[in-house]
């Protein structure tokens, strides 16, 4: 049996220069005085925010010309530290990035509504088509509104209800009953996503808000992150990304992977994290994480049920063709039978929320 050290040593020996760098240059920025962790993984990366990241071929877009395209010639505005509030089109004011998100507050000038904007380079055609692909579905955020720049596409969405992340720091955990209903709305999600081609990659909690205020019905946020196949069969990836707490294995390892299965590993952190309010790999440094993720070792608390622990080791293998996929999760009997309230005995809590992990 190989030893975890010789599993997670091509990816330990290049972690060892793990840094902080300046961010500079972006769009959302403050005058590029934020500092974000940059972690080295092999063939060489770029930084966003604490992601493990190297860059994704370009995908071709064919369907670009479906956009509600409105022009502007605004750049982004951005003096030192101080940061002014945007006219876009003449009809939105972007203002400050809202907390633990990518995202903007943003308001229509005319009508005053309340709404969140997305600033991203022209040339992300990947994250355009894949809105295309799902632009219908109901637990897809949907795009109010794209404004093109010379610089920048500015993605408008509605204004969510909170997301998914802060909600189970809030709760410590939550009951299985709860879990199951907004799981279960997750996995739909991803099982859509995959049929369409489209690997999510970058999946955690705070990917998923709320639409409603009562916090019962979840989308998407957006697909920032996302590869869109070709050849939707076809899902050998070579580049490297995600949230460090949510990178499978085999992403730390050198090579290609099947970025569905890779997907499905990170299902399995974020449905242990919301029954147990913890992660199932968890570290102060990068390199012990990812020793722990490359040995594939966790302990699930007596306080979840049995089909719920069946269905976190059903997703949490280290070996990938292991895992249950899209297509079959939703037949897993914790998510297809409904059952009578379980009651757990009580468990050592500790709510995810260093910025690490999940932002």
């Amino acid at each position: 049996m190989q030893k975890v050290q010789d599993l997670a040593s091509p990816a330990m020996r290049l972690l060892q220069n793990t840094d902080k760098v300046a961010a500079s240059g972006e769009p959302g920025t403050s005058g590029g005085d934020a500092e974000v962790k940059e972690i080295r993984l092999p063939s060489g990366h770029s930084r966003d925010n604490t992601d493990v990241e190297l860059r994704v071929p370009k995908v071709s877009d064919r369907d670009t010309q479906r956009a509600p395209f409105a022009k502007t010639n605004n750049p982004y505005e951005c003096d030192g530290s101080k940061y002014r509030p945007l006219l876009v089109a003449d009809k939105y004011e972007v203002h400050e990035q809202v907390i633990g998100s990518s995202l903007y507050r943003c308001v229509n000038i005319h009508t005053r509504e309340e709404l969140v904007c997305k600033m991203v380079n022209r040339e992300n055609q990947s994250l355009m088509s894949a809105h295309f692909r799902l632009e219908s579905h109901p637990r897809v955020q949907p795009l109010h509104e794209v404004v093109v720049s010379d610089r920048f596409l500015y993605l408008v969405f509605p204004k969510a209800h909170g997301d998914l992340h802060s909600y189970v720091r809030q709760r410590k955990r939550l009951r299985e009953s709860e879990a199951k209903k907004l799981f279960r709305q997750i996995a739909e999600i991803v099982q859509h996503c995959h049929q369409n081609g489209i690997i999510l990659r970058d999946l955690k909690l705070r990917k998923f808000v709320f639409a409603d205020p009562e916090r019962t019905e979840l989308k998407l946020e957006s697909f920032e992150d996302a590869v869109v196949l070709e050849e939707p069969e076809s899902d050998w990836l070579n580049d490297k990304r995600g949230c460090p707490a949510y990178v499978s294995p085999e992403i730390l390892r050198t090579g290609k992977y099947s970025g569905k299965s890779a997907d499905m590993w990170s299902l399995g952190v974020i449905l242990y994290t919301m029954l147990i309010g913890r992660y199932p790999f968890n570290d102060a440094g990068h390199v012990h994480l990812f020793a722990r993720i490359s040995s594939g070792n966790y302990v699930i608390p007596d306080c979840v049920s049995a089909r719920a622990r069946c269905l976190i080791r059903s997703l949490l293998r280290r070996d990938p063709s292991e895992r249950i996929n899209s297509e079959d999760i939703m037949y897993h009997p914790w998510l297809a039978k409904e059952e009578k309230e379980w009651m757990p005995r009580s468990c050592d809590q500790m709510v995810p929320s260093s910025s690490l992990y999940d932002d």
